[in-house]
């Protein structure tokens, strides 16, 4: 069966051969950005070491129990581990409870493996717990984590694991993926291969999702109307943003996430970049805004919602957050004259 990993072929020609050779580690690291695969490729090799009928070594079939399972993360040999309800970290005493598990043999599979989906959230704590398992894992257990960047890690994690580096693909090449399998239009492709910067499944899940889309739009839509609006006009639109709600810091990530694909639209312009633009479908709007700031301008406004959401998850008020984001806006008029 096809890994479904477009941009990452080497990266499963590597795996096959993991899965269907004598190279196998006890660990793995699968890094890059959100959306470009990192959990699909783990969960795929996950199916190949399990996999009951393999059509070829290092393979899997996609249709056997334990393929299936795995496919929906409810395999009895495979534990998740992810912060617990009401917590953003992973703690100590979760990566403990996983141990004792990883310590049985196998029920059903040839492996007990363990998916550790954004690692990088694990308190210090629990990660140097982690370490006693990979510096001597049980017998036929595998650990397949997954992370931003090696460097969001502890060295001694990194280390100890096989590092699988994904990047995103291509523009043109995820945009011709698009078209072909989602069947989107060739605009709709573009835009969607630019939004995503490549990342093929945070593309596909936009494909699916005409709200996400269509959120975006108002985000930047809201973002361009407040640009010549006063301070308490930005105020009101703050406090409508983080209104009291369980998804309201969910919410505003998503916002902060929009106004700085923006922001670095209108840095690139403003300096002069060669790379390509995120919001090609407003780029009329992106180059007037850049003739009326500065690249300072418009880098230091980059690293102002940078630093917002790095805050974000920290920062008891998120009103608070947003306004002190809106006042480092410059005050724009609408047209140019």
């Amino acid at each position: 069966m096809d890994w479904h990993i477009h941009g990452q072929e080497w990266a499963v020609k590597l795996l096959k051969s993991h899965a269907g050779g004598d190279k196998l580690r006890h660990a793995y690291l699968f890094t890059g950005p959100e959306g470009v695969g990192r959990q699909t490729l783990a969960v795929r090799f996950a199916q190949a070491l399990n996999c009951t009928t393999p059509p070829e070594p290092g393979g899997f079939c996609g249709v056997c129990r334990d393929c299936r399972q795995i496919e929906a993360l409810s395999h009895p040999d495979l534990s998740l581990l992810q912060p617990e309800e009401g917590h953003k970290d992973i703690l100590i005493d979760q990566v403990r409870a996983l141990q004792h598990t990883l310590a049985l043999s196998p029920y059903a599979g040839a492996y007990r493996m363990a998916l550790l989906p954004d690692f990088h959230r694990a308190t210090t704590q629990a990660a140097n717990a982690l370490l006693k398992t990979l510096e001597e894992p049980p017998d036929r257990v595998i650990l397949l984590l997954t992370a931003i960047a090696p460097e969001s890690l502890l060295p001694t994690i990194v280390s100890r694991c096989e590092v699988i580096r994904l990047r995103p693909a291509s523009l043109g090449s995820a945009q011709d993926y698009l078209r072909e399998t989602q069947g989107l239009s060739a605009d709709m492709a573009r835009l969607l291969a630019h939004v995503s910067g490549g990342r093929i499944g945070a593309a596909r899940r936009l494909a699916e999702d005409p709200d996400a889309l269509a959120s975006r739009q108002e985000q930047l839509e809201t973002l361009l109307d407040l640009l010549p609006a006063t301070r308490n006009e930005r105020f009101t639109q703050a406090e409508r943003i983080a209104k009291t709600s369980d998804k309201a810091r969910q919410n505003t990530s998503q916002v902060l996430r929009t106004w700085l694909s923006f922001w670095r639209d209108v840095f690139l312009r403003a300096s002069g970049g060669p790379s390509a633009l995120i919001n090609i479908d407003i780029e009329q709007e992106i180059d007037r805004i850049a003739g009326q700031v500065s690249p300072e301008q418009a880098r230091n406004l980059v690293l102002v919602h940078e630093q917002a959401l790095e805050q974000l998850d920290a920062y008891a008020n998120v009103r608070l957050l947003l306004e002190t984001v809106m006042l480092q806006w410059p005050r724009l008029p609408m047209d140019i004259t």
